[in-house]
């Protein structure tokens, strides 16, 4: 059934006509369509939050209508003065939910189920808030025990796709759920940000700043999209855009502790007077001398020569003279030619940053380690599961092992172009999990 959405918002938010589940499709679908349209809500929702002497049915209609604007200590006041019905019980549960207490938000969809709201949508936030959890096979179980009109609706295939991608599943069966969902209704919020964030985890990055871009202009937008997509402003230089975006976090979350600190972050990270194509090319030059030796077609002789003197880089080899290399026992005139050849069509040269004294990076200590803890060294940086923020700071400064983070410094780390205390913080807590840390620490 299709939603008509060409209504009066003034009229459903302050007259005393029916309010349900259907009413409040038809205000979101209208605010998507026309986003004119909100600030029309706005100002009949706080018309109502002014009006004297509210009837608890009065109350649930405010406090839901506070829920959809993101003003969520403000909607639970509302709704506990409410009638206590089934509506009340559920959107209780959508802020607990929200805000992340996730045990009350459970309770709250069970209440509203026993109370009368449509079983299948309980259901399906039940198995949402379970995700969240950890309990995600549970959810997935929850999920397959759903049947009905429900799963034509954007939200059953969403609630799949998120539930499979947590658990692992098939790519290609996740990417085609949330399409689903959005061939439903292209507005879905949560299956654009599920979609952005398997195209951002593939280093798709043009796709899913698209997708973060269309979630974040919904109301009320994913956190985690506005979360994101600060990031990807970020990487782009457009600082105030970023800032934005977490700001709308906390009007949202007040006490919402990653958004306070991606905000101070993005604020400290803005452009100051500095030139930015000079920065850009500093920038550029900074991830050139960071490409392994090893991505180049050299041979068996050069790369063992190289690797035996600890030469991994590109930085590394313009910090090095002819004659150093020369030195190397098996390191010929023909392995010299190989070098400079490849040094030269990036626009390099050997020695040409011989000035800078190239930091020797000390070997993994692993004579206090078990065999287990040594067996982690070379297990891919990936298995740690890592924000995107820290996943895109460990291409950077190109780290692609355990073995090779654990050899940073905390300070290191911090040197990287958006990596913060809260990153940081992040990769100490996954390492400390695995009774690993970084070096210095």
């Amino acid at each position: 059934m299709v939603v008509q959405s060409s209504i009066d918002i003034r009229e459903v938010v302050l007259s005393n006509q029916s309010f349900g589940p259907a009413e409040i499709e038809r205000i979101s679908r209208a605010i998507e369509e026309d986003l004119t349209q909100l600030t029309l809500f706005r100002d009949a929702v706080q018309e109502l939050q002014q009006s004297q002497g509210l009837s608890p049915a009065t109350h649930v209609r405010l406090g839901v209508c506070l829920c959809l604007l993101g003003k969520f200590s403000e909607a639970e006041g509302a709704l506990r003065h409410g009638d206590g019905g089934a509506l009340a019980q559920y959107y209780l549960g959508r802020i607990c939910f929200q805000t992340e207490q996730y045990q009350r938000a459970l309770d709250f969809f069970e209440a509203a189920e026993k109370a009368g709201y449509t079983p299948e949508w309980c259901q399906l936030s039940r198995a949402e808030v379970l995700r969240y959890l950890g309990r995600k096979e549970e959810a997935l179980q929850l999920l397959d025990n759903i049947f009905g009109p429900v799963e034509q609706n954007p939200e059953y295939p969403y609630q799949r796709a998120a539930t499979l991608a947590s658990i692992g599943g098939n790519l290609p069966e996740v990417i085609a759920l949330y399409q689903r969902a959005l061939q439903h209704n292209p507005k879905h919020g949560g299956a654009l940000f599920g979609l952005a964030l398997e195209y951002d985890r593939l280093g798709h990055d043009q796709q899913a700043f698209e997708y973060y871009q269309r979630g974040a202009g919904l109301m009320p937008s994913h956190i985690g999209t506005l979360l994101n997509l600060g990031l990807m402003y970020e990487d782009r230089n457009e600082y105030p855009k970023a800032q934005a975006c977490y700001r709308r976090v906390l009007e949202t979350c007040p006490n919402h502790d990653v958004a306070k600190m991606y905000l101070k972050d993005a604020i400290a990270g803005g452009p100051e007077s500095v030139d930015e194509h000079a920065q850009l090319q500093q920038e550029k030059l900074k991830q050139l001398l960071n490409v392994p030796v090893t991505d180049f077609e050299l041979s068996v002789r050069s790369r063992n020569c190289l690797q035996k003197m600890g030469i991994r880089t590109l930085g590394d080899l313009t910090r090095v003279s002819e004659q150093t290399l020369l030195s190397s026992k098996n390191f010929g005139e023909t392995s010299l030619v190989e070098i400079k050849e490849m040094l030269s069509g990036k626009g390099l040269s050997l020695g040409q940053y011989a000035h800078e004294k190239r930091e020797a990076e000390p070997p993994v200590d692993v004579s206090g380690m078990t065999p287990e803890q040594q067996m982690l060294l070379d297990r891919p940086i990936s298995e740690l599961n890592l924000s995107v923020r820290a996943r895109k700071c460990m291409v950077r400064l190109q780290l692609n092992t355990i073995g090779e983070l654990i050899r940073k410094t905390g300070d290191d780390l911090l040197e990287c172009k958006n990596f913060g205390v809260t990153s940081l913080t992040e990769v100490r807590e996954k390492l400390t999990g695995l009774n690993l840390k970084l070096r210095g620490d």
